[in-house]
């Protein structure tokens, strides 16, 4: 869910800005220092972009009059890591906010700390420990995925419980009111949009897979075992 502008009051809407601003920074120098060694990234950079502008454009109804909808961060948080798709994030939360009123510019900071940022923190560290213990890479993915969308929800819930806590017992009664909220929508969501990364990954793997290899997702020993595999 993208927090509506001026949802937030003061002092929550100016805290996650100055939050965010730090990684935002961060997340284009690394963005300059990679394109300015590989250019030939520019497409999948875009495609990265496209699938979380996309996905996360699609509004589902949820319960009490809210919504759910997936993140699209995982194909960018694998491949670009989760400081380059801090920036690739904002950009598209600042179009959706401005052209199709889903979100807002006084909340950016805080979708973009939920899902540009911690999102795809959470689902870039959890790939990259799977990847250590040589876990299944597709297993791996859907993982990733699912944590990525996942931890989005839990902070944007984290959000709105600091700003609006409950008039009975304060903080985390509201915190677990929110959480419960969106399960209901959410966790089947995150399976889905978990599944739809695999197939997608698969597709890399067969059409384009000097790219993962040139982005360190995985080593050459890998993706011939997974190449033989799937040609089996």
């Amino acid at each position: 869910m993208h927090i509506m502008e001026g949802f937030l009051p003061s002092p929550w809407w100016q805290i996650w800005w100055i939050l965010a601003l730090p990684c935002l920074v961060y997340g284009l120098y690394k963005l300059k220092k990679l394109l300015d060694e590989n250019r030939e990234l520019l497409p999948l950079l875009g495609v990265a972009g496209g699938f979380i502008f996309v996905l996360s454009a699609l509004k589902l109804p949820s319960v009490t009059g809210s919504c759910s909808h997936p993140t699209g961060t995982a194909l960018s948080a694998i491949t670009f890591g989760p400081w380059i798709t801090c920036v690739i994030g904002f950009i598209v939360l600042l179009f959706q906010s401005l052209f199709l009123a889903h979100g807002g510019i006084t909340t950016l900071g805080a979708n973009v700390m939920s899902m540009a940022i911690i999102g795809p923190v959470a689902g870039y560290f959890v790939y990259k420990a799977l990847d250590k213990i040589n876990f299944n890479f597709f297993a791996s993915i859907f993982i990733a995925a699912f944590i990525c969308d996942i931890v989005t929800y839990c902070i944007t819930s984290l959000e709105l419980a600091l700003a609006f806590p409950a008039t009975s017992g304060g903080f985390l009664p509201s915190l677990a009111a929110y959480l419960g909220v969106f399960a209901v929508t959410q966790i089947p969501l995150a399976i889905i949009e978990g599944l739809v990364f695999v197939v997608i990954f698969k597709y890399i793997i067969i059409l384009k897979p000097d790219l993962l290899l040139k982005l360190k997702v995985m080593s050459e020993e890998k993706m011939k075992q997974l190449q033989e595999m799937m040609t089996e």
